[in-house]
């Protein structure tokens, strides 16, 4: 298009004149800058460029970054991964060349982007959300985004949304709100990982990890320091019975010392929430992510002590009263994954006590079709979402509200694999899930989601609106 053609195209001749003119009517001190940012607003923004590259995520293992271009600036997004696609879940590109990073490469999917999705996108408006992502996966053609890879699809669609926010000069979260027809904004009680076990650290704990939820706060930014003085609290509480080598960390930054026992773990954290002050004002949450020690119908609580393991199997029916024990002794209000993944009996029926909150991680790995039969089978009450399991804005919107349409507690997730991103902030506020889990209250990648919550809470000021006892309840 020749630049006659552009100008024709949008009158920019009838634009500028218009802004000149509005320029003398407002004695303007500054008519450059006047003129400037009415034409800014006066052209319609489109997508002009679409390009990726690969970079890192929190451990050391490549991901896709993306910048999206428009007429109104560049808007970058990268996407989240994790260590294992399930067999319900969108699946990551990847170049399986163990010469480059281990077979981790993502130059596939940096081609896909660069290539195939730019060339579709260019010239598409950016606040039209459901459009881009719809024109992806029709450009994608399979079910679990294969062709393409969701690690390319989910960093365009994130980047769009911040492109699209930008164009209506509305905050993300507000634009995000505003795509799914809600009028509420909340901030959400962020489930700090405290103690991380399972396969994310490398000590004897069979769960994933241990979580505070501080509740009781009035606002974020005080939830965020009830969590971080906990944290720090357990770490003298670890350096008095372990010694220094206890504080040693997982993946998301939960401390690792070298414990086995539920109990033990859940010791820790209730002496380091009495220590400070905050009490009945902090709630337990636990990740057992049961999938990762189950051996047929049973859990080997010591599958991680090679001299011990397949000492200390329980059935499910020995598991649904170990959870009632420990919700008995501990302030537990959530469990997550507590049977395996395909274990709906089980998790349906401990469900039906009505104890705490059970969240549905790698049972519907934000599957809508797992979601669905859960939701008519009463399997859990509440949804782990995982953007990167889905790999779009507009699904992960569309799972959030069938959640809710079936009063669902919803806990936006980031990954293991993390990056400086801080999307899921935004998202969670915008949809006002409740819950937030971004991991401990320290390392970068998990900071930048809780700093950003704490800039929309100063945003929002008199109207910020923080979850805290009414975190299942959100609207």
């Amino acid at each position: 298009m020749s630049v006659q053609e552009y100008l024709d195209n949008h009158m920019l001749s009838r634009k500028i004149e218009e802004a000149v003119n509005a320029a003398v009517r407002a004695k303007s001190p500054d008519p450059i800058l006047f003129i400037s940012n009415h034409m800014r607003k006066a052209v319609p923004s489109v997508i002009t460029k679409v390009k990726a590259r690969q970079i890192l995520d929190s451990r050391g293992i490549p991901t896709v970054e993306v910048d999206l271009h428009t007429n109104k600036g560049v808007f970058r997004a990268s996407t989240p991964s994790s260590d294992l696609t399930g067999l319900y879940e969108a699946v990551e590109l990847r170049d399986g060349d163990k010469g480059s990073y281990l077979g981790n490469s993502v130059s596939k999917a940096v081609k896909n982007v660069n290539e195939k999705i730019s060339e579709a996108l260019v010239g598409m408006d950016p606040t039209l959300q459901s459009q881009i992502d719809q024109a992806m996966i029709d450009l994608d053609k399979t079910e679990k985004k294969g062709e393409l890879g969701v690690n390319a699809i989910l960093a365009v669609s994130m980047a769009a949304c911040k492109a699209g926010a930008a164009q209506k000069e509305v905050p993300l979260y507000k634009h995000i709100a505003d795509l799914s027809g809600r009028n509420t904004l909340t901030l959400p009680v962020p489930a700090f990982t405290v103690i991380s076990g399972g396969k994310r650290a490398g000590n004897s704990l069979a769960i994933q990890e241990i979580m505070i939820l501080p509740i009781g706060a009035s606002r974020f930014e005080e939830a965020l320091q009830m969590g971080s003085e906990t944290y720090h609290h357990l770490k003298a509480v670890i350096v008095d019975k372990y010694g220094a080598q206890g504080c040693n960390v997982g993946e998301d930054g939960g401390f690792a010392p070298n414990i086995s026992s539920f109990k033990e773990g859940l010791d820790l954290v209730k002496e380091a929430i009495s220590r400070t002050g905050y009490n009945e004002r902090i709630k337990i949450a636990i990740d057992v992510a049961a999938t990762d020690f189950c051996m047929g119908t049973k859990y080997d609580l010591d599958y991680k002590s090679p001299n011990k393991s397949g000492q200390n199997f329980k059935s499910a029916d020995d598991m649904i009263k170990l959870y009632r024990e420990l919700c008995a002794e501990y302030p537990i209000v959530s469990i997550e994954d507590p049977f395996d993944k395909e274990d709906w009996e089980h998790t349906k029926r401990f469900s039906s006590l009505a104890i705490c909150q059970v969240v549905g991680d790698d049972l519907l790995m934000s599957n809508s079709q797992r979601m669905k039969k859960a939701i008519e089978e009463s399997t859990c009450d509440a949804l782990l979402l995982k953007i990167n399991q889905i790999g779009t804005v507009t699904e992960a919107i569309e799972v959030v509200k069938l959640a809710k349409d079936a009063h669902w507690g919803v806990v936006a997730s980031h990954r293991c694999g993390e990056t400086e991103d801080s999307f899921i902030a935004d998202f969670s506020v915008g949809l006002s899930t409740g819950q937030i889990k971004a991991g401990a209250p320290c390392r970068g990648e998990r900071l930048a989601k809780y700093n950003q919550l704490l800039r929309i809470e100063e945003e929002l000021g008199d109207d910020a609106f923080y979850a805290g006892e009414e975190w299942r309840e959100s609207s």
